[in-house]
């Protein structure tokens, strides 16, 4: 049996921390070390005591065997505070995936697995975690810690997200941005997975929501998760189609090639109207496509960290 393929095919929402572990590993085992050094329980290595310190953290036992003075280092607990924010709205759950696994995700499974494997990596440096979701309501807030108590109960909740079969119609992005902005309170870094698809407001309203997270000087991430395929590209073969807003149940029947011109130009100005308001903000915008690895999320978490911390 090859265990690599085997893992890759386990299904995620019954195998999500082991996923997000494989993931980890692939890209950054052995790469990231925190360089914060506090005094937690956590033990990391002793140093020789240097005249002139303070001789709290020497440890006497150590100098009974040597006869040498040496103080304790300590790997700080809780380097950094991390809230990761996940769109559980309809049109996350597009494309349409009878079975999620490493090798086939929709928008949610991408948003899921890609929390996970944040959250992994948060958990190895004793990072603080909280989690929102939202779709058309603001169905979930954990704050900020680092047990892993609140590690495996943020897994559980995630593993609930996309077993739903009748996710929410309506998306009210901007409302609830502005709820989860008043309540971090903190300085944090702020990730925000969603779609950016939404039809309740003005796109107007839904950019003050997002410069709204700036608030207390968060530091800001907004992972966009597109299909780029289908939803940037429009590539469709040309026969009659059916095309379906999940959210508001709309539908209109066409060629695709009918309309693929104008809806690339519409879909690529609203794009760069949500980067340019992005770069007002000085919020970090990244596209991700569902088709494609985890790389992204990950260094651009590992260069956004540093800048925080």
């Amino acid at each position: 049996m090859n265990i690599q393929s085997e893992i890759h095919k386990a299904q995620l929402f019954q195998n999500l921390e082991l996923l997000a572990n494989q993931v980890m590993e692939g890209f950054i085992s052995g790469i990231h070390k925190s360089p914060f050094h506090g005094f937690s329980a956590e033990f990391a290595e002793h140093k020789i005591y240097n005249k002139g310190e303070s001789t709290k953290h020497i440890d006497w036992k150590l100098y009974a065997k040597t006869d040498k003075l040496y103080t304790k280092r300590y790997e700080e607990e809780t380097n950094l505070r991390c809230h990761i924010i996940l769109d559980n709205s309809a049109s996350m759950y597009y494309p349409e995936v009878k079975q999620l696994n490493l090798d086939n995700l929709n928008k949610i499974g991408f948003g899921v697995l890609a929390t996970a494997v944040l959250m992994q990596i948060l958990k190895k440096q004793r990072d603080a975690v909280g989690l929102s979701v939202y779709s058309d309501s603001y169905s979930y807030y954990a704050s900020e810690k680092s047990s892993e108590r609140h590690h495996q109960m943020l897994l559980a909740k995630l593993s609930e997200i996309g077993m739903d079969t009748k996710p929410a119609k309506e998306t009210e992005t901007y409302a609830y941005l502005h709820l989860i902005a008043e309540k971090l309170k903190r300085r944090s870094l702020v990730i925000l997975f969603t779609d950016m698809f939404q039809t309740a407001v003005a796109d107007e309203k839904l950019f003050e929501a997002l410069q709204h997270l700036k608030y207390n000087k968060h530091k800001v991430v907004l992972f966009h998760i597109t299909d780029r395929e289908t939803e940037l590209s429009f590539n469709f073969d040309n026969t009659p189609k059916r095309f379906l807003d999940i959210e508001t149940g709309a539908h209109v029947d066409l060629y695709p090639d009918a309309i693929k011109e104008a809806y690339e130009k519409e879909v690529q100005e609203y794009f760069n109207a949500i980067k340019l308001k992005c770069a007002q903000y000085k919020i970090k915008y990244v596209e991700v496509d569902v088709r494609g690895d985890f790389s992204k999320v990950m260094n651009t978490f590992m260069v956004e960290r540093k800048k925080i911390t």
